[in-house]
C-alpha cells in the first residue's frame, strides 16, 4: 500500500507525506518538505549590526519575534554586551506574546479541526461560530501584547542591539495587564474544549532538548539540556547538534549522538515541569502530563499549559515592571571582531543564531539552527512507528491519524528551508 498526500493542509509550509508499505512493513516513510531554500544566513553576511536583526525577523512572519530577539543577543554575546534586567523582563514579556499568538492559532485552526470531524477551519467557522469568535479574541491578546512591546504583531520595530528604541508606557502596560485578566474566562472554556479531545493512544521514547533559564521554565539560557542527561554551553552547540541534509527534503534535519530527538512545548514541559506557573501545572495535571509523558500527540496538550503559563507570567512581569516604574536606557554599543552564540526557546522549540562580526560591526558568517528542522528526523521516526498500529484503519482514518502526528509537531517549514546547496543521492 503506499499513500501519498500532496500539499499537507493545516501546517505552516508546504510538505508532501509519503507512506509506503508492504506485508505490513513499512518501506519507506517521508515527509518530503518542498519549500524552496530561501538563503537567509548567506544573506545576511555582509550587513552592518544594525541591519542584521531586522533582516533576520523575515525569516519568518509566524515567529519573528522569535528571530529578532535572538538575532539581537548573538550580535550582543559577540561584542561582549550585557542588557539590563528591566530589557530581558521586556524581552520576555514579547516572547510571551508571541508563544500566545502561535500556540492559540496552532490549537484552534490547525489542530482542533481534526478532533472535532471537521476538514477545514472554514467549516469550523459554519458550525462553531462561538469557539471561532473565541479563538481570535485570545490570538489577538498575543498581538496585542507583541505591538505594545515590539511596536507591531509580527517583526517589531523597537527593538534594537542592547535594548529597546522605545519602551512601553505605563498606561499600555495597565492596559494589557486589564486584558489579560479579562480573558480568564475565554481560557477556561479553553481549557474544557482541549481536556475533552480525544488523544491518540500511542508513545515513542525520544530524546528531549531544551534550555536552562536559571529564572525558571524554559525561555532564554545559555545552556541546552537534553532528557539523556547532556548538558552543553550552547556556544558548544556543534559538538552537540549535527545537522544534515536528506535528498527528500528542502530543510535539514538533526541529530544528537545518532540519535533523533525533540525540541518544542513536550521538550520543554519535560524539562521544566516543575517550574510551571500554578495554574499551569494545574492544567497539566488534568491533562495527565508528566514529566515522562512520551506521547508526541500530547504536545497540543503542553501548548495548552504553556498558553496558561505565559499568561500568569505575563501578569506578573507586568506588576513587577509598574511597580519598578520603566527607565529608558540609551543602548550603547561597542564592535568587536568576534563570534556570539545565543539561544530562546521560539514557539516550536530551540532557536540558535550564531554570529561572527569584524571590528567594524559587519558580519562574516552566519548559522540559524531552527526548531522544525531539528524535529523532522524525530517526526519521521514517530510516523514509522505509527503506521503499524493503524496499518488496517479504512484510508481516510489512516491517513488522518498520520496528519494529526505531523500536525501535533506544527511544523514550520518556512522558517526550516535554509539550505545553500542540495546533495541528490
Amino acid at each position: 500500500m503506499k499513500v501519498q498526500v500532496p500539499y499537507l493542509s493545516r501546517i505552516e509550509g508546504h510538505a508532501h507525506l509519503v507512506v509506503d508499505t508492504k506485508a505490513g512493513e513499512v518501506v519507506e516513510c517521508q515527509l518530503e518538505v518542498v519549500e524552496t531554500p530561501r538563503f537567509f544566513e548567506k544573506l545576511l553576511v555582509g550587513r552592518h549590526y544594525s541591519e542584521v536583526a531586522g533582516l533576520a525577523s523575515r525569516i519568518c512572519g509566524v515567529c519573528s519575534h522569535s528571530h529578532t530577539l535572538v538575532s539581537l543577543m548573538a550580535t550582543e554575546r559577540a561584542f561582549g554586551m550585557e542588557v539590563s534586567e528591566q530589557v530581558t523582563s521586556l524581552r520576555r514579556l514579547l516572547m510571551y506574546g508571541e508563544i500566545l499568538q502561535s500556540h492559540l492559532l496552532h490549537l484552534y485552526f490547525m489542530a482542533v479541526p481534526d478532533y472535532l470531524g471537521v476538514n477545514s477551519l472554514l467549516a469550523m467557522a459554519q458550525s462553531r461560530r462561538d469557539l471561532v469568535a473565541r479563538a481570535l479574541r485570545l490570538k489577538k491578546l498575543g498581538s496585542d501584547i507583541c505591538e505594545v512591546i515590539g511596536g507591531r504583531p509580527v517583526h517589531p520595530v523597537t527593538t534594537c542591539v542592547g535594548g529597546f528604541h522605545r519602551f512601553p508606557e505605563a498606561s499600555e502596560l495597565q492596559r494589557l495587564r486589564r486584558c489579560l485578566s479579562k480573558a480568564l474566562p475565554d481560557l477556561e472554556q479553553t481549557v474544557e474544549l482541549v481536556a475533552g479531545l480525544d488523544w491518540p493512544d500511542f508513545s515513542h521514547q525520544a530524546e528531549c532538548l531544551a534550555l536552562h533559564d536559571s529564572d525558571g521554565y524554559p525561555q532564554f539560557g545559555e545552556t541546552l539540556i537534553s532528557s539523556a542527561g547532556l548538558q552543553v554551553p550552547n556556544s558548544c552547540y556543534r559538538e552537540m547538534i549535527r545537522e544534515y541534509v536528506v535528498p527528500h527534503s528542502t530543510a535539514k534535519h538533526a541529530r544528537i549522538n545518532d540519535e533523533t530527538y525533540m525540541v518544542g512545548p513536550l521538550a520543554r514541559l519535560r524539562q521544566g515541569f516543575h517550574h510551571l506557573s500554578p495554574l499551569a501545572r494545574e492544567v497539566a495535571d488534568l491533562q495527565g502530563l508528566s514529566p515522562s509523558t512520551n506521547n508526541p500527540y500530547l504536545s497540543q496538550g503542553a501548548r495548552l499549559v504553556e498558553v496558561l503559563h505565559c499568561v500568569e507570567q505575563s501578569m506578573h512581569l507586568i506588576d513587577h515592571l509598574l511597580l519598578e516604574g520603566l527607565k529608558y536606557e540609551e543602548p550603547v554599543v561597542t564592535c568587536k571582531a568576534r563570534e556570539g552564540v545565543a539561544t530562546l526557546e521560539a514557539p516550536r522549540g530551540v532557536l540558535l543564531h550564531a554570529y561572527s562580526y569584524d571590528k567594524e560591526g559587519f558580519l562574516t558568517s552566519a548559522d540559524c539552527v531552527i526548531p522544525t528542522a531539528q524535529n523532522l528526523a524525530n517526526l519521521e521516526m514517530n510516523l514509522r512507528a505509527r503506521v503499524p498500529q493503524i496499518i488496517d484503519e479504512e484510508p481516510d482514518t489512516f491517513q488522518s491519524e498520520l496528519e494529526k502526528l505531523v500536525r501535533a509537531y506544527d511544523p514550520c517549514l518556512s522558517c526550516s528551508t535554509h539550505l545553500l546547496t542540495i546533495d541528490r543521492l
